[in-house]
């Protein structure tokens, strides 16, 4: 069982260290998204890739790992209440907003049971 875990909890955090990536590899793409509705525009677009690639390494490595997998899930939070929810109200966008919402709010939840899991491991 404890392989499951292993192989579970480094699948959890891969896509979150590709999506990092992507804030910097895509930056433009990124840009254009946010600019019109979140403050900050380019520099956000940054903050936000590092710390999803932060919570990705402090994941698989399991150092920080309490701490990291709650920020990731207010990371996670922020992203649904300012980019999914307000998505649901453009007719344009509400299908993929919709998606979006539930995957966010998924991973928020496995973040949150991962952070769970080693605060009781760790003996908090």
């Amino acid at each position: 069982m404890k392989h499951l875990s292993t192989i579970g909890r480094i699948l959890f955090a891969l896509p979150f260290g590709i999506m990092g990536l992507n804030h910097f590899f895509m930056y433009n793409y990124y840009v254009g998204i946010v600019s019109s509705f979140i403050p900050g525009g380019g520099f956000t677009v940054i903050i936000t890739g590092l710390a999803l690639l932060a919570a990705c390494i402090a994941i698989i490595s399991k150092k920080f790992i309490q701490i990291a997998c709650l920020l990731l899930a207010l990371l996670l939070l922020i992203f649904i209440c300012t980019i999914h929810i307000p998505g649901l109200f453009v007719a344009a966008t509400a299908n993929m907003a919709l998606i979006e919402l539930l995957k966010d709010t998924a991973l928020m939840g496995g973040s949150l049971m991962i952070a769970g899991i080693y605060k009781e491991e760790n003996g908090d």
